[in-house]
């Protein structure tokens, strides 16, 4: 009985397994595209802060080599201002970058262990487990049909057994008062 609830449950498990893979495959999909597009986002971003730093880096030679160049101070100084205030901007650029791909990598993460307990519920792994059940439920049945079947059978022995008992006790009882009675008429002859 146990074995046929259980049964019944793992069919309705993998029907509402069936189910939630219907309602959520396209979302599914659109979260793995969208994990896609963000992992796109992070090497563009990359490559981008990469490209900023070599700009940084070039400008800083630039104003190096204009510095010691140029008779001009003052339009120097002008000039490493722009330059710094620009790769300050820069800077902050890189940070706004960094953060934002933490926070994608973040989702990233988390898209990954939905979809990793998404695919828990393995339908071919459930459907085998559920054949392997059916199977031992048969075993199981079987046996417990040769268990009644022999039960049935020394109930029946035992029954007439316990006849040939009492056939025998009522047997016992005749002969014993068959028994006193020709002692009691041979006591009577004799006296």
């Amino acid at each position: 009985m146990n074995d046929k609830l259980t049964l019944n449950n793992l069919e309705k498990l993998m029907e509402m397994e069936t189910q939630l893979r219907g309602e959520y495959q396209p979302k599914l999909d659109e979260k793995d595209a969208a994990i896609t597009k963000l992992a796109d986002n992070k090497t563009a971003l990359e490559t981008r802060i990469s490209e900023l730093e070599k700009t940084i880096a070039t400008q800083l030679t630039t104003i190096t080599e204009l510095s010691g160049k140029s008779k001009d101070a003052q339009a120097l100084e002008q000039r490493n201002r722009e330059l710094h205030n620009r790769s300050e901007n820069m800077k902050e650029d890189i940070a706004v970058a960094k953060d934002r791909v933490k926070a994608l990598q973040k989702d990233l993460a988390v898209e990954r262990a939905e979809l990793a307990e998404l695919k828990k519920y393995d339908p071919q792994r459930l459907r085998k487990n559920l054949d392997a059940t059916k199977k031992k439920l048969a075993e199981k049945t079987t046996a417990a049909d040769k268990l009644q079947k022999s039960v049935t059978q020394a109930r029946a022995e035992n029954t007439e057994l316990e006849q040939k008992v009492k056939d025998l006790e009522a047997q016992l009882a005749e002969t014993n008062s068959e028994n006193e009675d020709q002692a009691e008429e041979g006591s009577q002859a004799a006296a």
